[in-house]
């Protein structure tokens, strides 16, 4: 009962979470779109927000949003299809089925706590196809480590054909370097940091012996290795070049996915390929926030790289929950709970 209301807890503080910002961006472009309507004479009665939101989601061009959303699952079948790669190289030749259901039911349980999915995933998988735990979460590390290097990749790219505006925004309202310099030149912090690494090491090193003996120093070298041949498990894919091309096509969609986008909503039709890349880092940096499929934050941050581009505040949040709703909400949520139901009748046996 209490592991139940500690699981509720978490979930309903990282709903709150992605609510609190969420409100605090709609109050924020709620206030300028007032502004908007009394210089344009428009009755208070006449102006809301909400009414804007819902009458651009339902004016959208449906076509553009399935293309998006018809992209996003072409996405999820090549990153099944990769993570299949890297359980071959480690002897494993589990159904494809049953690796695509449960990367829809990683974004599912994302939608609920925030990064819990992977875990998830990982137990699935090892359950349904007898793969220890450990070396299914390291084929997953080893995943997102191939995404956390292409967003790298492209922000550069976004850097270098963004334009001054990007930069300028960058100096401005994150300024990342300064805040790093600030963290690292702190004497406490530098103290602090040195004191327990120094510790740890010192301990490690004297009871080394000790702690391997241990029931429980034996389970953690146990998951040490396992987690370690799940990594390394590229290494000794039937192809890389396969197995790159693969990794490059998941980001090349999810960059289409927010080009095509821009077609299903008036205001940002016209927008170019280059404000496609840097609102698509814009909104990929809003997903890693750990708020429910990047509530708020995903919505805060698209509409800061639409400004950049002439598009007012309201339309700008009217886009993001386009695309939000789209993704994130239906896509996810349909085929997350087909494969909670799915998956379990297919492998009943």
């Amino acid at each position: 009962m209490q592991k139940h209301l500690v699981k509720g807890a978490k979930v309903s503080i990282f709903f709150a979470v992605g609510l609190i910002i969420l409100y605090l961006v709609y109050q924020r472009q709620n206030i300028a779109f007032q502004s908007d309507c009394a210089i344009k004479g428009t009755p208070a009665t006449e102006c809301s927000l909400l009414g804007k939101v819902w009458q651009d989601i339902s004016e959208a061009n449906y076509f553009w949003v399935t293309i998006t959303m018809l992209l996003f699952m072409i996405t999820n079948v090549i990153r099944a299809l990769r993570w299949k790669m890297m359980f071959k190289a480690l002897g494993y030749r589990p159904r494809f089925v049953n690796l695509f259901g449960t990367i829809m039911i990683n974004y599912l349980a994302n939608l609920g706590i925030p990064r819990s999915g992977e875990v998830i995933r990982a137990g699935l998988i090892s359950k349904y196809e007898n793969i220890p735990v450990e070396k299914a979460l390291g084929t997953i590390f080893t995943d997102r480590i191939f995404d956390v290097l292409m967003l790298a990749i492209v922000m550069g790219l976004a850097l270098c054909f963004g334009g001054s505006d990007f930069l300028t925004y960058l100096n401005q309202n994150v300024n990342l370097e300064q805040k790093l310099n600030a963290l690292v030149n702190s004497p406490v912090f530098v103290l602090a940091f040195l004191s327990g690494a120094g510790l740890l090491t010192f301990l490690a090193f004297s009871y080394k012996v000790q702690i391997r003996n241990t029931s429980l120093g034996k389970k953690i070298i146990g998951l040490i290795s396992g987690f370690s041949a799940g990594v390394q498990s590229v290494r000794n894919v039937s192809s890389l070049s396969l197995f790159l091309f693969y990794t490059v096509a998941i980001w090349v969609l999810y960059y289409l996915m927010m080009y095509f986008a821009f077609f299903s909503f008036a205001p940002t039709a016209h927008l170019g390929p280059t404000a496609g890349l840097v609102i698509f880092v814009f909104g990929s940096l809003g997903i890693l926030i750990p708020t429910p499929g990047g509530m708020g934050s995903y919505h805060f941050l698209v509409g800061e790289a639409l400004a950049m581009y002439g598009i007012s505040g309201s339309d700008a949040f009217s886009f993001a929950n386009i695309v939000f709703f789209s993704i994130q909400i239906f896509v996810n949520i349909i085929f997350g709970i087909i494969s909670l139901i799915v998956l379990p009748i297919i492998n009943k046996d």
